[in-house]
């Protein structure tokens, strides 16, 4: 599952006050502020610039933070457009699932319910991302990385559920097919016919009737 897909001005971030900020301490606050902050420097100097003319000593500057800050809170530029906040909500999604639940349907209500909870904050920042990740190669590239470490981490809670070893083939088949199927929906090439809960929905209902067509 790569993550959805956080940040400008005019855009929703994915870590917006009233849901991020209820109940954080002053010293959390602040951090999550400075994050958002960066994030949206970036976006709006990618967008006035392009992503390859965008410096991190550029969006330090017009986030009012020094760029080894930036660097805390982000390893690279590609992460400050691509995290894995949504990867890592889908995880706690399925550690939630009852424990008798088979495994594709685990995955399936998991995922659906992430993407339900973020649906509000997946507008105009979630386009502008996939767009980045359609034309810009290294953020392509970590996009991949995510849906590896998706695929592993997922493999690791289905590996508690089920008793099988976590480097099981049918087990990571499974897994690797729902993530793709996420990515399909999330990053591919197509038209949104329908909203992505519902998307996603059609995409896993495929593989729940055998990839048959």
């Amino acid at each position: 599952m790569s993550p959805m897909p956080s940040a400008t001005s005019n855009a929703p971030s994915s870590e917006s006050p009233t849901a991020a900020e209820s109940g954080l301490g002053l010293r959390e606050l602040k951090k999550l502020r400075t994050r958002q902050a960066i994030r949206e420097a970036a976006h709006r100097l990618i967008d006035d610039r392009g992503y390859d003319n965008t410096t991190i000593e550029q969006i330090a500057a017009a986030a009012e933070v020094s760029p080894s800050t930036v660097f805390r809170y982000f390893p690279s530029k590609e992460h400050i457009v691509l995290t894995d906040d949504y990867a890592t909500s889908s995880i706690e999604f399925l550690r939630a699932r009852p424990a008798d639940e088979p495994p594709l349907v685990a995955l399936r209500e998991a995922m659906t319910a992430m993407v339900r909870a973020l649906s509000e904050e997946l507008g105009e920042e979630y386009r502008w991302r996939r767009k980045l990740v359609r034309e810009v190669p290294a953020v392509r590239a970590l996009m991949r990385e995510n849906q590896d470490r998706m695929v592993a981490a997922a493999s690791g809670v289905l590996a508690e559920r089920t008793g099988r070893p976590e480097t099981d083939l049918e087990l990571r088949v499974l897994v690797g097919a729902v993530t793709g199927s996420l990515h399909q929906v999330l990053w591919g090439d197509h038209s949104q016919e329908a909203t992505l809960p519902e998307m996603i929905e059609r995409a896993l209902a495929v593989l729940e009737r055998g990839l048959t067509l």
